[in-house]
Protein backbone atom coordinates (compact mmCIF):
# COMPACT_ATOMS: atom_id res chain seq x y z
CA UNK A 1 0.00 0.00 0.00
CA UNK A 2 -1.03 2.99 -1.11
CA UNK A 3 -0.43 1.94 -4.82
CA UNK A 4 0.71 -1.13 -7.29
CA UNK A 5 3.72 -0.05 -7.36
CA UNK A 6 4.69 0.50 -3.67
CA UNK A 7 6.90 -1.51 -1.98
CA UNK A 8 5.06 -4.34 0.02
CA UNK A 9 4.02 -4.65 3.41
CA UNK A 10 2.76 -7.95 3.39
CA UNK A 11 5.08 -9.70 1.05
CA UNK A 12 4.91 -13.47 2.17
CA UNK A 13 4.82 -14.57 -0.96
CA UNK A 14 8.38 -13.43 -1.88
CA UNK A 15 10.03 -14.82 1.39
CA UNK A 16 7.94 -17.13 3.88
CA UNK A 17 10.26 -15.81 6.98
CA UNK A 18 10.55 -11.85 6.28
CA UNK A 19 8.03 -10.98 3.92
CA UNK A 20 5.39 -10.01 6.57
CA UNK A 21 1.59 -11.70 6.73
CA UNK A 22 -1.60 -11.07 8.17
CA UNK A 23 -3.15 -13.92 9.53
CA UNK A 24 -6.35 -15.33 10.37
CA UNK A 25 -6.37 -18.83 12.49
CA UNK A 26 -8.53 -21.57 13.73
CA UNK A 27 -8.88 -24.97 13.61
CA UNK A 28 -10.68 -26.01 10.29
CA UNK A 29 -11.93 -28.98 9.04
CA UNK A 30 -11.96 -27.48 5.69
CA UNK A 31 -12.77 -24.40 3.68
CA UNK A 32 -14.26 -23.26 0.22
CA UNK A 33 -13.61 -19.75 -0.91
CA UNK A 34 -15.53 -17.79 -4.03
CA UNK A 35 -15.95 -14.75 -4.82
CA UNK A 36 -19.44 -12.45 -3.76
CA UNK A 37 -21.50 -12.94 -6.75
CA UNK A 38 -20.31 -10.25 -9.54
CA UNK A 39 -17.76 -8.83 -7.07
CA UNK A 40 -14.29 -8.72 -6.33
CA UNK A 41 -15.00 -9.34 -2.83
CA UNK A 42 -13.22 -12.50 -1.54
CA UNK A 43 -15.46 -15.07 0.98
CA UNK A 44 -14.29 -18.09 2.33
CA UNK A 45 -16.06 -20.14 4.54
CA UNK A 46 -14.56 -22.38 7.22
CA UNK A 47 -15.89 -25.17 9.41
CA UNK A 48 -14.09 -26.02 12.81
CA UNK A 49 -15.25 -29.32 15.02
CA UNK A 50 -17.13 -26.50 17.02
CA UNK A 51 -18.95 -24.11 14.14
CA UNK A 52 -18.36 -22.01 11.13
CA UNK A 53 -17.68 -19.03 10.03
CA UNK A 54 -16.93 -17.24 7.31
CA UNK A 55 -13.98 -14.15 5.55
CA UNK A 56 -14.50 -11.64 4.19
CA UNK A 57 -11.60 -9.78 2.18
CA UNK A 58 -12.05 -7.04 0.41
CA UNK A 59 -10.07 -3.03 -0.44
CA UNK A 60 -13.03 -0.73 0.84
CA UNK A 61 -14.36 1.29 -2.27
CA UNK A 62 -16.69 4.04 -2.55
CA UNK A 63 -17.88 6.51 -5.31
CA UNK A 64 -14.94 9.25 -5.86
CA UNK A 65 -12.65 6.88 -4.55
CA UNK A 66 -10.00 8.01 -7.79
CA UNK A 67 -9.75 11.21 -5.81
CA UNK A 68 -10.17 10.49 -2.07
CA UNK A 69 -9.22 6.66 -1.58
CA UNK A 70 -9.96 5.00 1.15
CA UNK A 71 -6.28 2.70 1.13
CA UNK A 72 -8.03 0.71 3.60
CA UNK A 73 -7.95 -3.17 3.52
CA UNK A 74 -10.77 -4.81 5.12
CA UNK A 75 -11.23 -7.98 6.81
CA UNK A 76 -15.02 -9.31 8.35
CA UNK A 77 -14.77 -12.11 10.25
CA UNK A 78 -18.38 -13.64 10.45
CA UNK A 79 -19.69 -16.53 12.51
CA UNK A 80 -22.35 -18.25 10.88
CA UNK A 81 -22.91 -21.23 13.22
CA UNK A 82 -21.65 -22.70 16.55
CA UNK A 83 -18.89 -21.04 18.34
CA UNK A 84 -15.31 -20.64 16.74
CA UNK A 85 -12.26 -19.48 18.34
CA UNK A 86 -10.04 -17.22 16.03
CA UNK A 87 -6.43 -15.86 16.31
CA UNK A 88 -5.72 -13.00 14.33
CA UNK A 89 -1.82 -12.01 13.52
CA UNK A 90 -1.02 -9.24 11.85
CA UNK A 91 3.21 -8.92 11.06
CA UNK A 92 3.86 -5.59 8.82
CA UNK A 93 6.91 -5.89 7.24
CA UNK A 94 7.70 -2.58 4.98
CA UNK A 95 10.08 -1.96 1.81
CA UNK A 96 9.24 -6.35 0.50
CA UNK A 97 9.83 -7.10 4.00
CA UNK A 98 13.14 -5.65 4.53
CA UNK A 99 11.64 -2.70 7.73
CA UNK A 100 10.03 -4.44 10.19
CA UNK A 101 7.71 -1.44 11.46
CA UNK A 102 7.01 0.79 14.58
CA UNK A 103 4.72 -0.10 16.39
CA UNK A 104 3.06 2.79 18.39
CA UNK A 105 -0.47 2.06 20.14
CA UNK A 106 -2.42 4.74 19.56
CA UNK A 107 -5.88 4.00 20.96
CA UNK A 108 -7.99 1.15 22.62
CA UNK A 109 -7.27 -1.59 19.94
CA UNK A 110 -5.96 0.60 17.79
CA UNK A 111 -2.14 0.59 16.55
CA UNK A 112 0.17 2.09 14.07
CA UNK A 113 2.99 0.83 12.07
CA UNK A 114 5.61 2.75 11.09
CA UNK A 115 8.06 2.40 8.23
CA UNK A 116 10.14 5.56 6.71
CA UNK A 117 7.68 7.39 5.35
CA UNK A 118 4.75 4.89 5.13
CA UNK A 119 2.72 3.85 8.04
CA UNK A 120 -0.50 1.83 8.49
CA UNK A 121 -3.10 2.32 11.21
CA UNK A 122 -4.63 -0.90 12.34
CA UNK A 123 -7.54 -1.06 14.09
CA UNK A 124 -9.72 -4.60 15.40
CA UNK A 125 -12.79 -5.00 17.03
CA UNK A 126 -11.74 -7.12 19.78
CA UNK A 127 -8.77 -7.16 21.73
CA UNK A 128 -5.85 -6.33 20.61
CA UNK A 129 -2.37 -6.80 21.84
CA UNK A 130 1.66 -6.68 20.96
CA UNK A 131 3.33 -10.09 19.30
CA UNK A 132 6.53 -9.54 19.84
CA UNK A 133 8.59 -6.44 18.76
CA UNK A 134 7.37 -5.52 15.51
CA UNK A 135 3.65 -7.53 15.40
CA UNK A 136 0.18 -7.63 16.58
CA UNK A 137 -2.39 -10.37 18.03
CA UNK A 138 -5.95 -11.26 18.95
CA UNK A 139 -7.93 -14.65 20.49
CA UNK A 140 -11.29 -13.82 20.24
CA UNK A 141 -14.23 -16.23 20.49
CA UNK A 142 -17.74 -15.52 18.04
CA UNK A 143 -21.06 -16.92 18.26
CA UNK A 144 -23.44 -17.80 15.39
CA UNK A 145 -24.08 -13.74 13.97
CA UNK A 146 -21.79 -11.69 15.96
CA UNK A 147 -19.05 -9.81 13.69
CA UNK A 148 -15.67 -8.88 13.78
CA UNK A 149 -13.83 -5.91 12.06
CA UNK A 150 -10.34 -5.32 10.76
CA UNK A 151 -9.07 -2.30 9.41
CA UNK A 152 -5.83 -1.77 7.88
CA UNK A 153 -5.83 1.67 6.79
CA UNK A 154 -2.30 3.34 4.99
CA UNK A 155 -1.12 6.70 6.05
CA UNK A 156 1.60 8.75 5.57
CA UNK A 157 3.93 8.33 8.74
CA UNK A 158 4.07 12.17 8.89
CA UNK A 159 0.71 12.48 9.91
CA UNK A 160 0.66 10.10 12.64
CA UNK A 161 0.25 11.87 15.90
CA UNK A 162 -1.36 10.82 19.11
CA UNK A 163 -3.16 13.86 19.24
CA UNK A 164 -4.62 14.43 15.81
CA UNK A 165 -5.17 10.60 14.73
CA UNK A 166 -8.78 10.18 14.51
CA UNK A 167 -11.32 8.10 16.65
CA UNK A 168 -12.31 4.97 14.01
CA UNK A 169 -15.91 4.57 13.93
CA UNK A 170 -16.60 1.16 13.78
CA UNK A 171 -20.11 1.80 12.69
CA UNK A 172 -19.24 2.91 9.61
CA UNK A 173 -16.93 0.25 8.88
CA UNK A 174 -19.91 -1.89 9.07
CA UNK A 175 -20.69 -0.24 6.60
CA UNK A 176 -17.80 -1.40 3.93
CA UNK A 177 -19.00 -4.58 3.22
CA UNK A 178 -22.36 -3.94 1.49
CA UNK A 179 -21.44 -0.80 -0.21
CA UNK A 180 -18.35 -2.10 -1.50
CA UNK A 181 -20.43 -5.44 -2.65
CA UNK A 182 -22.97 -2.59 -4.18
CA UNK A 183 -19.96 -0.59 -6.10
CA UNK A 184 -18.71 -3.87 -7.69
CA UNK A 185 -22.01 -5.40 -8.36
CA UNK A 186 -22.97 -1.78 -10.22
CA UNK A 187 -19.67 -2.14 -12.55
CA UNK A 188 -20.76 -5.95 -13.00
CA UNK A 189 -24.31 -4.63 -14.22
CA UNK A 190 -22.21 -2.78 -16.96
CA UNK A 191 -20.92 -5.88 -19.02
CA UNK A 192 -23.09 -5.94 -22.19
CA UNK A 193 -21.79 -9.78 -22.98
CA UNK A 194 -24.59 -12.01 -22.98
CA UNK A 195 -23.27 -15.72 -24.33
CA UNK A 196 -23.11 -18.71 -23.06
CA UNK A 197 -19.49 -17.68 -21.02
CA UNK A 198 -21.19 -15.01 -19.14
CA UNK A 199 -19.80 -15.45 -16.05
CA UNK A 200 -16.37 -15.89 -16.82
CA UNK A 201 -16.20 -12.81 -18.65
CA UNK A 202 -17.74 -10.99 -15.77
CA UNK A 203 -14.87 -12.20 -13.86
CA UNK A 204 -12.24 -10.83 -16.40
CA UNK A 205 -14.18 -8.18 -16.50
CA UNK A 206 -13.78 -7.09 -12.87
CA UNK A 207 -10.17 -8.58 -13.00
CA UNK A 208 -9.22 -5.82 -15.41
CA UNK A 209 -11.12 -3.41 -13.63
CA UNK A 210 -9.11 -4.02 -10.64
CA UNK A 211 -6.37 -3.70 -12.86
CA UNK A 212 -7.18 0.17 -13.27
CA UNK A 213 -5.22 2.85 -11.39
CA UNK A 214 -8.34 4.74 -11.13
CA UNK A 215 -6.41 8.37 -10.10
CA UNK A 216 -4.31 8.64 -13.83
CA UNK A 217 -6.30 5.82 -15.83
CA UNK A 218 -3.32 3.81 -16.03
CA UNK A 219 -3.93 0.17 -16.31
CA UNK A 220 -1.35 -2.27 -15.19
CA UNK A 221 -0.21 -5.78 -16.69
CA UNK A 222 -0.58 -7.73 -13.23
CA UNK A 223 -0.28 -6.45 -9.74
CA UNK A 224 2.45 -8.90 -8.39
CA UNK A 225 6.44 -8.51 -8.93
CA UNK A 226 8.94 -11.51 -9.16
CA UNK A 227 6.42 -14.64 -9.59
CA UNK A 228 8.39 -17.30 -11.51
CA UNK A 229 7.97 -18.39 -15.21
CA UNK A 230 9.49 -21.65 -14.30
CA UNK A 231 9.75 -22.47 -10.52
CA UNK A 232 13.67 -22.04 -9.47
CA UNK A 233 14.09 -20.11 -12.27
CA UNK A 234 15.19 -16.31 -13.10
CA UNK A 235 12.62 -15.09 -15.53
CA UNK A 236 11.19 -13.67 -12.87
CA UNK A 237 9.99 -10.05 -13.40
CA UNK A 238 8.03 -6.85 -12.00
CA UNK A 239 4.40 -6.26 -13.85
CA UNK A 240 3.25 -3.31 -11.83
CA UNK A 241 3.10 -0.86 -14.77
CA UNK A 242 1.67 0.21 -17.79
CA UNK A 243 2.58 -1.35 -21.01
CA UNK A 244 1.00 0.06 -23.86
CA UNK A 245 0.52 -3.30 -25.70
CA UNK A 246 -1.70 -4.43 -22.72
CA UNK A 247 -3.44 -1.54 -21.68
CA UNK A 248 -4.50 -1.33 -25.66
CA UNK A 249 -5.68 -4.59 -25.18
CA UNK A 250 -7.34 -3.97 -22.25
CA UNK A 251 -8.94 -0.46 -23.43
CA UNK A 252 -10.31 -2.34 -26.43
CA UNK A 253 -11.61 -5.38 -24.40
CA UNK A 254 -13.06 -3.32 -21.70
CA UNK A 255 -14.96 -0.89 -24.68
CA UNK A 256 -16.48 -4.24 -26.48
CA UNK A 257 -18.33 -5.42 -22.92
CA UNK A 258 -19.18 -2.41 -21.68
CA UNK A 259 -16.52 -0.42 -20.26
CA UNK A 260 -16.20 2.90 -22.07
CA UNK A 261 -15.28 4.82 -19.34
CA UNK A 262 -12.14 2.82 -18.14
CA UNK A 263 -11.15 2.49 -22.01
CA UNK A 264 -11.23 6.46 -22.74
CA UNK A 265 -9.18 7.09 -19.35
CA UNK A 266 -6.41 5.01 -20.35
CA UNK A 267 -6.12 6.97 -23.98
CA UNK A 268 -6.06 10.33 -22.15
CA UNK A 269 -3.57 8.75 -19.81
CA UNK A 270 -1.10 7.80 -22.38
CA UNK A 271 -1.00 10.77 -24.99
CA UNK A 272 -0.26 12.54 -21.44
CA UNK A 273 2.44 9.97 -20.37
CA UNK A 274 4.02 10.03 -23.52
CA UNK A 275 3.83 14.05 -24.28
CA UNK A 276 2.69 14.12 -27.37
CA UNK A 277 6.13 12.98 -28.65
CA UNK A 278 6.43 10.20 -30.86
CA UNK A 279 10.10 9.67 -30.37
CA UNK A 280 10.29 9.42 -26.83
CA UNK A 281 7.35 6.70 -26.78
CA UNK A 282 7.97 4.53 -24.04
CA UNK A 283 6.18 1.03 -24.39
CA UNK A 284 5.80 1.39 -20.81
CA UNK A 285 4.80 4.19 -17.63
CA UNK A 286 4.59 4.17 -13.96
CA UNK A 287 1.16 4.25 -13.00
CA UNK A 288 1.03 7.49 -12.73
CA UNK A 289 2.81 8.52 -15.57
CA UNK A 290 6.49 8.62 -14.44
CA UNK A 291 9.12 7.20 -17.30
CA UNK A 292 12.17 5.57 -14.93
CA UNK A 293 11.88 2.73 -13.89
CA UNK A 294 14.87 1.07 -13.26
CA UNK A 295 15.62 -2.56 -12.41
CA UNK A 296 16.98 -3.55 -9.18
CA UNK A 297 17.34 -6.87 -7.54
CA UNK A 298 16.32 -7.35 -3.60
CA UNK A 299 18.97 -10.35 -3.05
CA UNK A 300 17.66 -10.37 0.88
CA UNK A 301 14.44 -11.91 -0.30
CA UNK A 302 14.35 -15.96 -1.05
CA UNK A 303 11.34 -15.11 -4.01
CA UNK A 304 8.82 -17.65 -4.26
CA UNK A 305 9.89 -21.36 -4.37
CA UNK A 306 13.21 -20.18 -4.31
CA UNK A 307 12.90 -18.48 -7.33
CA UNK A 308 15.92 -15.46 -7.46
CA UNK A 309 16.16 -12.46 -7.99
CA UNK A 310 13.65 -11.01 -7.13
CA UNK A 311 12.76 -7.59 -8.88
CA UNK A 312 11.26 -4.19 -8.43
CA UNK A 313 11.28 -1.83 -11.71
CA UNK A 314 11.76 -3.60 -14.76
CA UNK A 315 14.18 -2.31 -17.35
CA UNK A 316 12.19 -3.15 -20.51
CA UNK A 317 11.10 0.80 -20.24
CA UNK A 318 14.28 1.01 -22.11
CA UNK A 319 13.60 -1.03 -24.92
CA UNK A 320 12.26 -0.22 -28.51
CA UNK A 321 9.20 -2.34 -29.29
CA UNK A 322 8.10 -0.84 -32.58
CA UNK A 323 4.11 -2.44 -32.09
CA UNK A 324 2.90 -0.21 -29.98
CA UNK A 325 2.93 2.27 -32.81
CA UNK A 326 0.56 0.75 -34.88
CA UNK A 327 -1.49 -0.42 -31.02
CA UNK A 328 -1.51 3.42 -30.71
CA UNK A 329 -2.81 4.16 -33.78
CA UNK A 330 -5.48 1.03 -33.68
CA UNK A 331 -6.88 2.22 -30.49
CA UNK A 332 -7.26 5.84 -32.16
CA UNK A 333 -9.06 4.09 -34.82
CA UNK A 334 -11.34 2.18 -32.91
CA UNK A 335 -12.49 5.21 -31.01
CA UNK A 336 -13.08 7.03 -34.29
CA UNK A 337 -15.37 4.44 -35.13
CA UNK A 338 -17.03 4.72 -31.72
CA UNK A 339 -17.53 8.68 -32.68
CA UNK A 340 -14.66 9.62 -31.12
CA UNK A 341 -12.76 11.26 -33.61
CA UNK A 342 -9.14 13.08 -32.81
CA UNK A 343 -8.91 16.51 -31.92
CA UNK A 344 -6.93 18.94 -33.24
CA UNK A 345 -4.15 18.28 -30.43
CA UNK A 346 -4.42 14.43 -30.70
CA UNK A 347 -4.07 14.63 -34.50
CA UNK A 348 -0.80 16.66 -34.16
CA UNK A 349 0.30 13.65 -32.14
CA UNK A 350 -1.23 11.10 -34.42
CA UNK A 351 1.00 12.53 -37.41
CA UNK A 352 4.36 13.01 -35.62
CA UNK A 353 3.65 8.93 -34.35
CA UNK A 354 3.19 8.24 -37.94
CA UNK A 355 5.88 10.09 -39.54
CA UNK A 356 8.23 8.88 -37.28
CA UNK A 357 7.46 5.14 -38.14
CA UNK A 358 8.14 6.61 -42.07
CA UNK A 359 11.34 7.39 -40.81
CA UNK A 360 12.43 4.59 -38.66
CA UNK A 361 10.55 1.15 -40.51
CA UNK A 362 13.68 -0.59 -41.45
CA UNK A 363 14.70 -0.71 -37.95
CA UNK A 364 14.92 -3.93 -35.85
CA UNK A 365 13.46 -3.75 -32.35
CA UNK A 366 13.23 -6.27 -29.39
CA UNK A 367 9.70 -7.55 -30.42
CA UNK A 368 6.58 -8.23 -28.27
CA UNK A 369 8.02 -10.76 -26.12
CA UNK A 370 11.13 -7.85 -25.23
CA UNK A 371 13.76 -9.95 -26.20
CA UNK A 372 16.97 -8.95 -23.97
CA UNK A 373 19.02 -10.21 -27.05
CA UNK A 374 20.09 -8.52 -30.06
CA UNK A 375 17.71 -6.39 -31.83
CA UNK A 376 15.46 -8.45 -34.36
CA UNK A 377 13.26 -7.66 -37.71
CA UNK A 378 10.32 -9.46 -35.84
CA UNK A 379 7.36 -9.64 -38.71
CA UNK A 380 4.74 -8.54 -35.97
CA UNK A 381 6.56 -5.43 -34.82
CA UNK A 382 6.76 -4.76 -39.01
CA UNK A 383 3.14 -5.48 -39.68
CA UNK A 384 2.18 -3.77 -36.54
CA UNK A 385 4.44 -0.22 -38.31
CA UNK A 386 2.45 -1.18 -41.41
CA UNK A 387 -0.78 -1.03 -39.19
CA UNK A 388 0.42 2.67 -37.71
CA UNK A 389 0.60 3.92 -41.21
CA UNK A 390 -2.25 2.63 -42.60
CA UNK A 391 -4.45 4.10 -39.70
CA UNK A 392 -2.80 6.84 -39.86
CA UNK A 393 -3.73 7.07 -43.57
CA UNK A 394 -7.68 6.03 -43.01
CA UNK A 395 -7.97 8.47 -40.20
CA UNK A 396 -6.71 11.56 -42.04
CA UNK A 397 -9.20 10.60 -44.88
CA UNK A 398 -12.28 9.98 -42.80
CA UNK A 399 -11.26 12.81 -41.14
CA UNK A 400 -10.25 15.11 -43.61
CA UNK A 401 -7.19 15.92 -41.56
CA UNK A 402 -3.97 17.70 -43.51
CA UNK A 403 -1.15 14.94 -43.62
CA UNK A 404 1.35 14.08 -45.90
CA UNK A 405 -0.56 11.69 -47.51
CA UNK A 406 1.42 10.69 -51.07
CA UNK A 407 4.60 9.90 -48.18
CA UNK A 408 2.48 7.62 -45.89
CA UNK A 409 1.55 5.65 -48.91
CA UNK A 410 4.41 4.96 -50.18
CA UNK A 411 5.61 3.77 -47.28
CA UNK A 412 2.82 1.30 -46.37
CA UNK A 413 3.85 -0.07 -49.52
CA UNK A 414 7.65 -0.84 -48.57
CA UNK A 415 6.72 -1.95 -45.67
CA UNK A 416 3.95 -4.40 -46.97
CA UNK A 417 6.71 -5.61 -49.84
CA UNK A 418 9.50 -6.03 -47.48
CA UNK A 419 6.92 -8.49 -44.90
CA UNK A 420 5.94 -10.33 -48.22
CA UNK A 421 9.37 -10.81 -49.41
CA UNK A 422 10.95 -11.51 -46.11
CA UNK A 423 8.20 -12.39 -43.14
CA UNK A 424 6.98 -15.72 -45.13
CA UNK A 425 8.47 -18.81 -45.22
CA UNK A 426 10.52 -19.99 -48.20
CA UNK A 427 7.88 -21.96 -50.07
CA UNK A 428 5.24 -18.94 -49.27
CA UNK A 429 3.25 -20.39 -46.57
CA UNK A 430 2.96 -19.09 -43.71
CA UNK A 431 4.37 -15.96 -41.39
CA UNK A 432 7.94 -16.66 -39.45
CA UNK A 433 9.11 -14.61 -36.58
CA UNK A 434 12.01 -12.91 -38.34
CA UNK A 435 12.66 -11.44 -41.15
CA UNK A 436 14.66 -15.11 -43.02
CA UNK A 437 13.62 -17.42 -39.89
CA UNK A 438 12.06 -20.62 -40.71
CA UNK A 439 10.50 -20.62 -37.38
CA UNK A 440 6.65 -19.55 -35.95
CA UNK A 441 6.11 -17.08 -33.24
CA UNK A 442 2.16 -17.22 -31.53
CA UNK A 443 2.44 -13.59 -31.67
CA UNK A 444 1.74 -13.48 -35.59
CA UNK A 445 -1.96 -15.14 -34.35
CA UNK A 446 -2.81 -11.02 -34.20
CA UNK A 447 -2.20 -10.04 -37.31
CA UNK A 448 -5.78 -10.61 -38.65
CA UNK A 449 -6.48 -7.70 -35.84
CA UNK A 450 -4.55 -5.39 -38.14
CA UNK A 451 -6.22 -6.30 -41.85
CA UNK A 452 -2.89 -7.19 -43.33
CA UNK A 453 -4.50 -10.24 -44.27
CA UNK A 454 -8.35 -11.56 -43.51
CA UNK A 455 -8.72 -14.00 -41.28
CA UNK A 456 -9.19 -17.04 -43.61
CA UNK A 457 -6.71 -15.99 -45.95
CA UNK A 458 -4.95 -19.40 -46.44
CA UNK A 459 -1.34 -18.23 -45.03
CA UNK A 460 -3.27 -17.35 -42.02
CA UNK A 461 -4.86 -20.43 -41.88
CA UNK A 462 -1.16 -22.32 -42.54
CA UNK A 463 0.48 -19.93 -40.09
CA UNK A 464 -1.93 -21.73 -37.34
CA UNK A 465 -1.57 -24.78 -38.74
CA UNK A 466 2.38 -24.38 -38.16
CA UNK A 467 2.17 -22.60 -34.74
CA UNK A 468 0.32 -25.81 -33.43
CA UNK A 469 2.67 -27.97 -34.79
CA UNK A 470 5.53 -26.17 -33.30
CA UNK A 471 4.46 -24.68 -30.41
CA UNK A 472 2.07 -26.95 -28.78
CA UNK A 473 2.27 -28.25 -25.49
CA UNK A 474 -0.51 -30.76 -24.61
CA UNK A 475 -3.22 -28.79 -25.99
CA UNK A 476 -1.67 -25.16 -24.80
CA UNK A 477 0.93 -22.67 -26.79
CA UNK A 478 3.97 -21.47 -26.23
CA UNK A 479 5.51 -17.94 -26.84
CA UNK A 480 7.79 -19.49 -29.28
CA UNK A 481 10.46 -22.66 -29.10
CA UNK A 482 13.00 -21.55 -27.05
CA UNK A 483 15.89 -22.62 -29.53
CA UNK A 484 14.43 -20.40 -32.21
CA UNK A 485 14.93 -17.19 -30.97
CA UNK A 486 17.86 -15.81 -29.18
CA UNK A 487 15.88 -13.50 -26.12
CA UNK A 488 18.94 -13.65 -24.29
CA UNK A 489 18.01 -15.33 -21.14
CA UNK A 490 18.49 -18.52 -19.57
CA UNK A 491 15.73 -21.49 -18.47
CA UNK A 492 12.45 -22.19 -20.32
CA UNK A 493 8.98 -21.17 -19.75
CA UNK A 494 5.52 -22.22 -19.35
CA UNK A 495 2.26 -22.11 -21.84
CA UNK A 496 1.79 -19.09 -22.41
CA UNK A 497 -2.47 -18.66 -21.72
CA UNK A 498 -2.41 -15.28 -24.00
CA UNK A 499 -1.43 -17.29 -26.66
CA UNK A 500 -3.92 -19.82 -27.01
CA UNK A 501 -7.03 -17.89 -26.70
CA UNK A 502 -5.55 -16.13 -29.35
CA UNK A 503 -5.64 -19.04 -31.47
CA UNK A 504 -8.47 -19.58 -30.67
CA UNK A 505 -9.89 -16.06 -31.92
CA UNK A 506 -7.79 -17.03 -35.19
CA UNK A 507 -9.60 -21.18 -35.03
CA UNK A 508 -13.47 -19.17 -34.30
CA UNK A 509 -12.49 -16.51 -36.84
CA UNK A 510 -11.58 -19.66 -40.06
CA UNK A 511 -14.82 -21.56 -38.77
CA UNK A 512 -13.02 -24.19 -37.57
CA UNK A 513 -15.41 -24.20 -34.43
CA UNK A 514 -14.88 -27.65 -32.75
CA UNK A 515 -10.93 -27.11 -32.49
CA UNK A 516 -11.40 -23.39 -31.66
CA UNK A 517 -13.92 -24.76 -28.50
CA UNK A 518 -11.33 -27.14 -27.45
CA UNK A 519 -8.35 -24.68 -26.82
CA UNK A 520 -10.50 -22.42 -25.55
CA UNK A 521 -11.74 -25.21 -23.17
CA UNK A 522 -8.18 -26.53 -22.17
CA UNK A 523 -6.92 -22.91 -21.23
CA UNK A 524 -10.23 -21.94 -19.88
CA UNK A 525 -9.62 -25.23 -17.08
CA UNK A 526 -5.95 -23.02 -16.46
CA UNK A 527 -7.70 -20.87 -14.07
CA UNK A 528 -7.61 -21.27 -10.56
CA UNK A 529 -10.62 -21.73 -8.46
CA UNK A 530 -11.69 -17.82 -8.57
CA UNK A 531 -11.87 -17.74 -12.14
CA UNK A 532 -8.08 -16.03 -12.77
CA UNK A 533 -5.56 -16.79 -14.62
CA UNK A 534 -1.70 -16.45 -14.28
CA UNK A 535 0.29 -15.41 -17.18
CA UNK A 536 1.82 -18.50 -17.91
CA UNK A 537 0.60 -23.01 -16.90
CA UNK A 538 2.93 -25.63 -16.39
CA UNK A 539 0.53 -28.79 -18.11
CA UNK A 540 2.79 -31.31 -16.23
CA UNK A 541 2.71 -29.93 -12.85
CA UNK A 542 -0.61 -28.63 -13.32
CA UNK A 543 0.64 -24.87 -11.86
CA UNK A 544 0.13 -21.67 -12.29
CA UNK A 545 3.26 -19.67 -13.56
CA UNK A 546 4.31 -16.16 -13.75
CA UNK A 547 2.69 -12.59 -12.32
CA UNK A 548 -1.19 -12.91 -11.24
CA UNK A 549 -3.40 -12.37 -12.02
CA UNK A 550 -2.35 -11.50 -15.60
CA UNK A 551 -4.57 -8.95 -17.62
CA UNK A 552 -3.05 -10.10 -20.52
CA UNK A 553 -4.76 -13.76 -19.93
CA UNK A 554 -7.73 -11.91 -18.52
CA UNK A 555 -8.44 -9.69 -21.75
CA UNK A 556 -7.59 -12.60 -24.37
CA UNK A 557 -9.61 -14.69 -22.36
CA UNK A 558 -12.62 -12.08 -23.54
CA UNK A 559 -11.57 -11.80 -27.07
CA UNK A 560 -11.65 -15.19 -27.21
CA UNK A 561 -15.39 -15.97 -25.86
CA UNK A 562 -16.63 -13.14 -27.76
CA UNK A 563 -14.97 -14.38 -30.75
CA UNK A 564 -16.47 -17.79 -30.29
CA UNK A 565 -19.48 -16.34 -29.64
CA UNK A 566 -19.62 -14.52 -33.07
CA UNK A 567 -18.91 -17.09 -35.14
CA UNK A 568 -21.39 -18.80 -34.01
CA UNK A 569 -23.94 -16.63 -34.43
CA UNK A 570 -23.12 -16.41 -38.03
CA UNK A 571 -23.08 -20.52 -38.24
CA UNK A 572 -26.89 -20.45 -37.00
Amino acid sequence: MPRFDSGSCFGRLLDYQIGGYCSVLANVEFSTRAYVEQTLVLRTSFRTASGAFDLFDFFSICVGGATAPKHQLVRVIECTSGQVDVCLQVQPRFDYGLLPPWLRQEGVNCFSAIGGNNALVIDFEGPLVRDGESGLSSNITLHAGQQAHLSIRYVDASRIDRKQLEAFDFDELKLALPQTIRWWQDRSACVTYAGKDKNSITTSALVLKGLCYAPTGAIIAAPTTSLPEVIGGSRNWDYRYSWIRDSVFSARALAEIGFLKEASRFRDFVQRSAASSADLLLIMYGIDGRRRLDELELPELSGYKESRPVRFGNAAFKQKQFDCYGLLLQLVWHWHLRGKSPDDDLWRFIVRLVDFVCDNWERPDQGLWESRGMPQHFVHSKIMLWCAVDRGIKLANDCARKAPIRKWETTRRSIKSAIEAKGIDRKGHYFVQSFGSSAVDSASLLIPQTEFVEWQDKRMVATCDEIMEQLDRDGLLLRYASKSSSDGLTGKEGSFLACTFWLVECLAMQGRMQLAREYFDRALACSNDLGLFSEEFDVKHQEALGNFPQGLSHLSHIAAATALETASSKLK
